[in-house]
């Protein structure tokens, strides 16, 4: 093994990998008994990992100030020990909190407040009036408050943009990952609460509420108007119809279509969507279908020819 390596077991169905790790000691529960290396004790192995982990590891922070080819609009409010990229551009009567790090080529529109300790890489995008809370992370491409998909059909056919006028507001402790969208409302406004975690490649359309600590994995997409309630999981690529809610604690499967409502802690896969643990039997048996058509017809024969058979006999 190697002393200056740290390992974690935070599920037991791999536990029987321990005996393999070079790690000098690992993190595990108090119920995993005696090792081969030394047990650190922890309530929570994969969380008390991360923590360790952040202790050894520091992503570069650049310095506070402006840079010479940053674009700073003198209207705009800057806080103490705020950090702005090389060509950064921020607009006219923003506001942006203390501590913000804005690197290279990151826009934010007229009018946009932005908290404090505001991280957003480079490319990430936040347009006119938006509002971010404290601790908010965009990584690279993120667009926070792009126009919503809506357009109204004209008696010939075409297609007319409808203006949107309501921001996008994300609360504090917020994360978006790289080349996400949350697009503005038409009216109104489209929130992401506190603490909700977003992938990349995700779209929240136009007036969604997405909820406090929700986990939105990479490639789902929200229609419009769809509300998330607390503690929502939502796995990739999963499709969510507009003017809908799914409430606290549900679990939505991978590529699951969701076109109702999901009551709270209500686990759903496939697509439409139904429980999961009879999605799973259905799955199960679809392989079997032409099979079992194939003998539900069989019998279907040979129910006739009975039949046919005791017709005959009763009028003999």
């Amino acid at each position: 093994c190697s002393s200056d390596l740290l390992t974690f077991l935070a599920n037991p169905k791999y536990a029987h990998k321990v005996k393999q790790t070079r790690a000098g000691a690992i993190l595990v529960h108090e119920s995993v008994g005696e090792l081969a290396i030394p047990r650190l004790i922890s309530a929570n192995p994969y969380l008390d990992f991360a923590r360790a982990l952040g202790l050894f590891y520091t992503a570069p922070k650049p310095a506070p100030g402006v840079h010479p080819a940053a674009v700073i609009a003198a209207t705009a409010e800057v806080g103490e020990g705020a950090s702005i990229g090389a060509y950064a551009v921020v607009g006219e009567r923003v506001k942006i909190g203390k501590r913000a790090v804005l690197h290279p080529h990151v826009v934010i529109y007229e009018g946009a407040e932005i908290g404090d300790d505001f991280l957003a890489h480079s490319g990430a995008v936040v347009r006119e009036h938006c509002r971010i809370g404290d601790r908010v992370i965009l990584q690279n491409n993120a667009v926070v408050g792009g126009d919503g998909f809506g357009f109204a059909k004209t008696a010939e056919g075409r297609h007319e943009k409808i203006p949107q006028s309501g921001p996008a507001v994300l609360e504090d402790d917020v994360e978006i990952q790289t080349l996400t969208s949350v697009d503005r409302a038409t009216v109104g406004e489209t929130r992401v609460r506190r603490g909700a975690k977003i992938d990349s490649l995700v779209q929240i359309g136009h007036a969604c509420e997405v909820g406090e600590d929700n986990i939105i994995c990479s490639q789902v997409g929200l229609a419009g108007s769809t509300v998330l309630k607390k503690n929502v999981l939502l796995a990739g690529q999963a499709g969510i119809s507009g003017h809908l809610t799914i409430h606290e604690n549900a679990v939505v499967y991978a590529q699951s279509g969701i076109g109702g409502d999901v009551a709270a802690g209500a686990v759903v896969s496939g697509s439409p969507a139904f429980d999961a643990r009879e999605w799973r039997r259905a799955i199960t048996a679809y392989p079997r279908l032409p099979e079992m058509l194939k003998s539900v017809r069989q019998l279907e024969k040979r129910v006739a020819e009975l039949e046919s058979q005791a017709a005959k006999k009763e009028k003999e």
